[in-house]
């Protein structure tokens, strides 16, 4: 999730905690950064206003800062224990968490005073926004550029298809993702097996199952738009052009395309059937009163475990995840992603070596990544995180054949950018809908607010 670090976090962390106090740890882990980034310019030059990086003076086997949110300290005591020969000094933040500016803060004062920067640091992809630009023209940026000789490229072309994305700035690649969150669409396979229903595998089947459940199970559900992240699961998965990159200055937002037209029209047919919620999967009471009638959901990877385990209480070998759905003409999908963490190594550390290897042990390595609480960006390790029984028991039907498909069909046209995507959606879209308005008659209200955000944050804005 372009998540955790930025509002979008702080939001769905309170709804998370609201639906069910148990998650109150695994949300800090599940909802950590999302989105994605702009990759403009070739690799192995250096990007315009930047200076080519030139490592500073080394010192071999010199101690290492390293900076974690409390949720990833384990992982790192992990490290050390096994690697007692680095030297290390572990500091534990709040990793961006609560849309935390506490990292960017501190380096600009460690800029400022020269010295005092951490080695190591987990982040958000919104920390990469402006950890990959340098303070002053002539600087480097904080981040290390991770391709320039750091982190091989047979290990970065082993990520998740366009997982790194939101690392990648100007040709270079400053960070490591740590976990991904990509949308699938979960359905109860005893109430679709009982009632006879086919797994939709498009959009226009979704439409139409909803519909159908709407006139013959009243009150049971196949998704919600409530939460403050609805608008990755579907408007993401639908190539909506709400947060386009185009350069890395200015950002499209043109919701009239016919991409979010698409969604907003099937959604609201959805809605008006009362097959749709307007009320939050996490929003309080909605797990007590309505968590057992959730028959579908377009949603992330995590919320097999976090949302319909620890939430919904739903038995054991009930839920089943399928592939992301399709639009008609297209034979490849396209999906949204809610959530997943970044490792930044510092340019400024004077021992890179032991500084990358952390970074990529913590993202890359079996010992670390099958246990983990999300799924690993790293394909290898995706491999060993599914092979884990307890990553696999819980449901009706083997998740690893959607999960793997999705983790490489996640769309990389909605970037990441120096602001969160929740925040016009919480303050427009989530009111309007509660008011009794439609998804498409607010499209243009939402297309102002994330414009006016861009532009505040020094981005020029087209709508076409």
């Amino acid at each position: 999730m372009r998540s955790s670090g930025s509002p979008r976090t702080t939001l769905r962390r309170r709804a998370v905690q609201a639906a069910a106090g148990v998650l109150a740890a695994a949300v800090a882990t599940v909802l950590t950064g999302c989105a994605s980034a702009d990759t403009n310019s070739g690799s192995g030059k250096a990007a315009s206003g930047h200076a080519a990086f030139t490592p500073v003076k080394q010192k071999p086997g010199s101690q290492i800062t390293v900076w974690a949110d409390s949720t990833r300290l384990p992982a790192v005591q992990a490290y050390q224990k096994s690697h007692p020969d680095v030297k290390m000094k572990i500091v534990t933040y709040d990793g961006g968490a609560d849309g935390s500016t506490y990292l960017q803060t501190k380096v600009q004062l460690f800029d400022r005073t020269g010295s005092g920067w951490p080695d190591v640091v987990f982040g958000t992809p919104t920390d990469v926004t402006w950890a990959s630009a340098p303070t002053k023209p002539g600087a480097v940026p904080f981040a290390a550029p991770l391709d320039e000789n750091l982190v091989p490229a047979s290990t970065l072309n082993n990520f998740a298809k366009g997982s790194l994305t939101p690392c990648q700035f100007n040709g270079h690649t400053y960070c490591l993702r740590n976990d991904i969150a990509q949308v699938v669409l979960w359905y109860n396979k005893t109430l679709m097996d009982r009632w006879g229903y086919k797994v939709p595998t498009t959009w226009p089947e979704y439409e139409a199952l909803g519909e159908k459940v709407a006139k013959e199970h009243p009150g049971y559900l196949v998704g919600s738009v409530g939460d403050t992240n609805s608008q990755e699961s579907y408007f993401w998965s639908s190539q909506c052009p709400a947060f386009d990159l185009v350069k890395p200055n200015t950002l499209r937002v043109a919701l009239k395309d016919p991409n979010c037209t698409r969604m907003s029209t099937l959604l609201d047919k959805l809605i008006s059937a009362k097959a749709v919620t307007t009320q939050g999967f996490f929003s309080q009471g909605f797990a007590k009163d309505s968590g057992s009638k959730v028959l579908m959901a377009n949603g992330p990877s995590w919320y097999g475990q976090y949302l319909f385990k620890s939430a919904f209480h739903t038995p054991a070998k009930q839920m089943a995840a399928a592939a992301p759905l399709t639009w008609p003409g297209e034979s490849t999908a396209s999906t949204g992603n809610v959530g997943g963490g970044v490792w930044m190594v510092s340019s400024h550390s004077t021992n890179l070596k032991a500084s990358t290897d952390l970074a990529t042990w913590l993202t890359t390595s079996d010992a670390n990544q099958a246990a983990a609480p999300t799924y690993p960006a790293y394909g290898p390790a995706a491999t060993a995180w599914l092979a884990n029984p307890a990553n696999r028991d819980y449901f009706a039907t083997d998740v690893s054949g959607p999960f793997r498909q999705a983790a490489d069909e996640v769309w990389t046209g909605w970037s990441n950018t120096k602001f969160s995507d929740a925040t016009a959606w919480s303050s427009v879209v989530l009111p309007a809908l509660t008011a009794g308005k439609s998804l498409t008659a607010t499209l243009p209200a939402w297309q102002s607010a994330i414009s006016n955000e861009a532009k505040a944050d020094g981005y020029q804005v087209t709508n076409q």
